[in-house]
């Protein structure tokens, strides 16, 4: 019993210690975007995110299924077995997140929890069937829910595509509406467009944000998904009366608006789900404890799981602690700025000292999308590709806009892409990773805003497929600041 407490405890400890990590990760999803156009000044963004994450994490009421039963049978395994499985996947997660955080390089908890799980349970799975002499290799999916595991994984991937297309068709849409000169076009129909992108970011909070909150009932939920357009339409509605309103009276910026609660609204998010990526394991080893010592001299290399199999419930006060770490963390780690200016550096509308090296395949794909637009162009008649080109003519300022990553009005689709494609995920059941989606979102949104020229395109794809792939193949130039980038 003592040797199972002494890993409890390191759980608990180690559950702390992702927290740090994931949200030194994780900040860039919902912080990039407002810091990217500098959009209000640091301290107003950080206290919009960390009231986002503190809100969002007392929502988080349910236990992470995955770990629980999202990829392994746990029926199949002994108490000994699980807690080994779950020591095993906390320091991987921990070293691993580490590690991509000292290479300044975002990566998706969502992947890591899900794949350091499989890797572990095939592990035991394979150690159990060879000291078994009846079972064989086919006998994994005995202990492996290779169903849900494929699921997860080839949504995930899935989601990275859909969220680059999506991103660029709609910024190329927005652009030609509002162009870079904006501020005209949103005294007219501004109200419509800022109440379109935050009644989507209100139905992302209902859907995705609040889903896992005590209120939200099973029946809620339902009834969220089955008057999605009632919501969404009065919702566009009376955000655009009350945006027309405070805009008359107050004269306030709508996209700074926009931005600023898609900024809780992800934070919200991001605490109320992503939280459990870094606490669901560790919770899972504390349940999977309390219920072996619920029965007096059980045996570990005996006792089933399969109880792991129902629902469990987190308690309130340790959320509150989750939260807590997470907003701690959010203020003072170094790290989460180096992330975050790593991806401000691919996104940035100039070109400068580039974070990433060249490679053969960037080359290759970088060579065919300009043939591709060399083609595109000939086929269009010239007055149509002249009146795109003078939609898309960026004004040459001298003023302090010049120290943002990008305007506005493409950090505001960021936001309200992201929270779409993950509302419209969540509400399906379809699994993501917020990461990844956040971030592809905002390089679909880069590329349709032609911020990708001759000279950086070929180190910007790269960047693109070294944060995607988890790997880097180039060799990394120094980091430089988002805000250097635009002297």
């Amino acid at each position: 019993m003592s040797v199972y407490l002494i890993m409890v405890i390191m759980l608990i400890f180690l559950a702390a210690s992702d927290l740090v990590v994931g949200v030194t990760n994780d900040a860039v999803n919902f912080l990039n975007s407002a810091r990217g156009a500098r959009v209000a000044k640091n301290w107003v963004i950080m206290i919009v995110a960390s009231l986002g994450v503190f809100i969002g994490a007392t929502f988080s009421s349910g236990m992470m299924e995955v770990a629980r039963k999202g990829i392994f049978h746990p029926q199949s395994f002994v108490f000994s077995e699980i807690m080994i499985i779950y020591l095993a996947v906390m320091l991987t997660d921990i070293i691993l997140l580490d590690t991509y955080n000292s290479l300044a390089l975002p990566t998706s908890t969502t992947v890591s929890i899900v794949f350091e799980l499989l890797g572990a349970a095939v592990a035991i799975s394979l150690l159990k069937i060879g000291r078994n002499p009846v079972e064989s290799l086919g006998d994994m999916a005995k202990y492996i829910n290779s169903d849900k595991a494929f699921l997860i994984i080839s949504g995930i991937l899935l989601s990275v595509i859909i969220a680059f297309t999506v991103g660029a068709i709609v910024q190329f849409l927005t652009r030609l509406i509002f162009t870079f000169k904006y501020n005209k076009r949103l005294k007219r129909y501004g109200a419509l467009w800022g109440g379109l992108c935050i009644s989507i970011i209100t139905y992302f909070i209902l859907i995705k944000g609040a889903k896992g909150s005590s209120f939200m009932t099973e029946a809620t939920t339902e009834w969220i998904q089955a008057n999605t357009w009632l919501i969404l339409t009065a919702s566009f509605l009376g955000w655009a009366l009350i945006i027309q309103l405070v805009r008359m009276i107050f004269k306030i910026n709508i996209p700074r608006m926009v931005i600023l609660f898609g900024t809780f609204a992800l934070a919200f998010a991001f605490a109320g789900n992503d939280l459990v990526n870094f606490i669901g394991v560790p919770l899972a080893g504390l349940k999977s404890f309390q219920g072996f010592s619920a029965v007096p001299g059980a045996n570990p290399d005996t006792f089933s799981m399969a109880f792991m199999s129902g629902e469990v419930k987190t308690e309130t006060y340790l959320l509150l602690v989750a939260g807590l770490i997470m907003v701690t963390t959010l203020w003072t780690s170094k790290k989460s700025r180096h992330v975050s200016k790593t991806e401000l550096s691919i996104a940035s509308h100039e070109a400068g000292n580039e974070r990433f090296g060249s490679s053969a395949f960037s080359r290759s794909l970088v060579r065919s999308v300009v043939s591709m637009g060399q083609f595109m162009q000939k086929v269009m008649p010239l007055k149509v590709r002249n009146k795109v080109n003078e939609r898309f003519s960026r004004p040459v300022t001298a003023t302090a806009a010049e120290a943002q990553s990008f305007d506005m009005i493409r950090a505001s689709m960021n936001l309200t892409v992201a929270s779409s494609l993950i509302a419209l995920a969540t509400s399906l059941g379809l699994p993501l990773s917020t990461t990844y989606v956040t971030f592809m979102v905002s390089m679909g949104t880069t590329l349709a805003d032609r911020a990708w020229g001759r000279e950086s395109a070929v180190y910007r794809v790269t960047g693109v497929f070294t944060v995607i792939g988890g790997c880097s193949l180039p060799p990394l130039s120094p980091l430089p600041s988002p805000w250097s980038l635009q002297r």
